[in-house]
């Protein structure tokens, strides 16, 4: 089944194998996406072709300068009638979100997103609702350097799983996606290759992926020296860490594997950990790459020998 799901998602969003991997890792581990990158390069397409993949029920919400938080969660309708408040459901419930141009709304619609993303509820009139299963935000942005954008609050972005940028496709790629666009190839004829349900019991079998304590300390490890590094001002939280594991944990699965390898940690670490560290503002002048410094401490972390 996973096979199959990823060359469903590849043929549809050609090239990057890589953010297809990711976005399934998150997936799989119940997590959330955000895509940072110009218009233009497939970040909407890459969440639909995910969406009827696995036959789950997608909505879309386009931020705006205007979008209320009530747009999102949903508000309380008075009813003359029955002299009662009914609940109007926002864009919010859906199994698979399309959070488009995230950072072009303002904070507080922003944080509207944060009780969903977190505890797959939302509160609406001191009433909670429960958001369907499975679910999952992919939101997009473009980049902090463009008109009109508010930057995304630390809070926030570390509510997201990962954070991945999808570039320009090779001149091979670019091609082939010309010719599916002239042979009237799109998302929405992509068929489903396995239920929500299906997903939901995928999800439950990551977590019984085994991680060795030495494994674990290893991760515990890594995020530690993203804490004692100076040119950060802020490190990895403690959410980062679990983060870290379950990505690990669904990076195994998809492998076909029962047990996280440190190369498995490997993988994920730098696309779960990049966006929640903040440099200083002197590294900041010197224009320093948070990647290659994140590389550089999960190089220097020991790894378990076992």
């Amino acid at each position: 089944m996973i096979r199959g799901l990823k060359k469903q998602m590849t043929e549809y969003f050609v090239g990057k194998e890589d953010v297809v991997d990711n976005i399934m890792i998150c997936m799989l581990a119940g997590g959330h996406v955000l895509l940072e990158d110009v218009p233009g390069v497939g970040k909407t397409t890459l969440a639909k072709t995910l969406a009827k993949s696995v036959d789950c029920d997608f909505g879309r919400i386009q931020f705006t300068p205007d979008t209320l938080p009530g747009d999102v969660t949903g508000t309380s309708i008075y009813n003359m009638k029955s002299g009662e408040f009914t609940y109007r459901e926002g864009a919010i419930m859906h199994q698979i979100i399309l959070a488009d141009e995230i950072n072009r709304t303002s904070p507080k619609t922003q944080a509207s997103l944060l009780e969903a993303m977190a505890e797959g509820q939302v509160t609406v009139d001191g009433k909670v609702y429960k958001l369907p299963s499975p679910f999952m935000v992919i939101a997009t942005q473009n980049p902090v350097e463009f008109l009109g954008t508010y930057p995304l609050p630390e809070a926030q972005m570390d509510r997201f799983m990962m954070k991945l940028s999808v570039g320009y496709p090779s001149e091979e790629e670019e091609l082939r996606m010309a010719q599916g666009f002239i042979s009237g190839k799109v998302v929405d004829d992509a068929e489903s290759v396995c239920t929500a349900q299906e997903v939901v019991s995928m999800k439950e079998k990551v977590k019984e992926v085994h991680v060795s304590d030495g494994v674990l300390t290893y991760i515990r490890h890594i995020v530690e020296l993203t804490r004692k590094e100076p040119q950060f001002v802020l490190g990895a939280s403690p959410r980062a860490t679990l983060f870290l594991v379950r990505a690990a944990q669904a990076k195994a699965f998809l492998d076909e594997r029962d047990f996280v390898k440190p190369d498995d940690v490997k993988a994920v670490a730098v696309n779960t950990l990049h966006h929640r560290l903040v440099l200083t503002a002197e590294a900041k002048m010197h224009k320093t790459d948070i990647d290659k410094v994140l590389t550089g401490l999960v190089l220097k972390a020991k790894v378990p020998v076992e």
